[in-house]
């Protein structure tokens, strides 16, 4: 992990800042400039104390004057030249930069913000760093198999039967689904999303995604059952789109997570104003310490080990895409500890049944 560290070209020999417990910059110019005067009217008046000339107790002065202007100054702008040199540093892409802030007045604050902002761009280029370095991973992966698959199909290796050709639509498959995820991440980022509510019934949204999700198992060669537990006079404000994408994204987790004939639970419930969805499945659950991870973007924790022993070969981008859908929707998503007997993973989805609270949020509404 890189560490923060201050500016090392300014680091002088005698850094001398004897205003930093003054609250205002106002205040410190008072007390440069009744320094100034005050040292130059004891010299005066020592001068002519001893009957020496003007011109001899004057230059001296203003040049002790001069010396202490410059000494209770330098502390005072010390924190800017910093920060120069830091924007200098950062702009050559040096995040790691911090400037000293001891001082009270404007200038320390001025100083804090630039740190913290510092902070920020580093995380950001961190976060950014790991993003490339994740999305090539992922990229590769299915990449390196197709390209293998139709090698072998042009050398004459495979023959491009119905199984050869399966087995390269799943991986163009899953690049068109991470393709999808990185699109739906950028949006994110960019803060570009919006959502189109409208009315709907929570059980109509919920059978148009178990047919889906049901239609995938299927393809994918696994039996699950498909318990719906949702009131018909159940219904909620929002994108059913978006929803269709997150319900579809939960469903296909369990489902991969769930033993052959396994159930998977779907239930909805009011709660106040809100309406919540329950996904359980039968699986191996999700440990504790990984329920708040395993929405972290290509977090390790959602790739989870199926009931078989082999990983669900998802993304790690999905629950990352999902909980961001729900929170612009007002809602909250996450893994809690499943009610007994159950010892498989839920995942409970919590949504205001009129709409998002902010409706600066909404691109059209029904």
């Amino acid at each position: 992990m890189r560490h923060a560290r201050e500016v090392p070209a300014l680091r002088y020999a005698v850094d001398v800042r004897p205003l930093d417990r003054l609250t205002s910059i106002r205040i410190k110019l008072g007390v440069v400039i009744a320094a100034s005067v005050l040292v130059s009217a004891i010299l005066v008046w020592a001068g002519r104390s001893y009957g020496a000339r003007w011109y001899m107790t004057f230059p001296v002065a203003i040049l002790l004057s001069l010396v202490v202007t410059q000494l209770l100054a330098r502390g005072m702008t010390s924190p800017l030249r910093e920060m120069t040199a830091a924007a200098r540093a950062m702009s050559a892409g040096d995040y790691d930069i911090r400037v000293r802030t001891t001082s009270r007045d404007e200038v320390g604050q001025l100083g804090l913000a630039f740190n913290a902002m510092a902070a920020d761009l580093a995380s950001l280029a961190e976060a950014q760093r790991a993003i490339v370095a994740n999305v090539s991973h992922e990229l590769r992966t299915p990449i390196a198999a197709l390209r293998a698959q139709l090698e072998n199909m042009v050398d004459g290796v495979t023959q491009p039967d119905e199984e050869a050709l399966t087995s390269a639509l799943d991986q163009t498959e899953r690049l068109t689904r991470l393709v999808t995820y990185l699109l739906d991440l950028s949006r994110l980022e960019a803060g570009a999303a919006g959502l189109h509510l409208q009315r709907a019934g929570v059980l109509d949204v919920v059978e148009e995604v178990v047919a889906a999700a049901s239609h995938a198992a299927r393809a994918a060669g696994r039996t699950v059952t498909w318990d719906v537990q949702v009131p018909e006079d159940l219904s909620f404000r929002v994108d059913t789109e978006r929803l269709h994408q997150v319900l579809l994204n939960l469903l296909s987790n369990a489902s991969r997570h769930s033993p052959a004939g396994g159930t998977v639970v779907v239930a909805a419930r009011a709660s106040g104003t809100d309406v919540v969805i329950d996904v359980v499945d039968e699986g191996p659950g999700i440990p504790a310490a990984e329920r708040a991870r395993i929405f972290d973007r290509f977090e390790q924790g959602s790739n989870r080990l199926a009931v078989d022993g082999t990983t669900s070969g998802g993304t790690g981008l999905g629950l990352a895409i999902a909980r961001w859908a729900v929170g612009l929707h007002g809602g909250t998503l996450d893994a809690v500890a499943p009610a007994p007997p159950s010892t498989g993973a839920t995942l409970r989805l919590v949504l205001p049944a009129d709409g998002p609270p902010s409706p600066r949020r909404e691109s059209a509404a029904a």
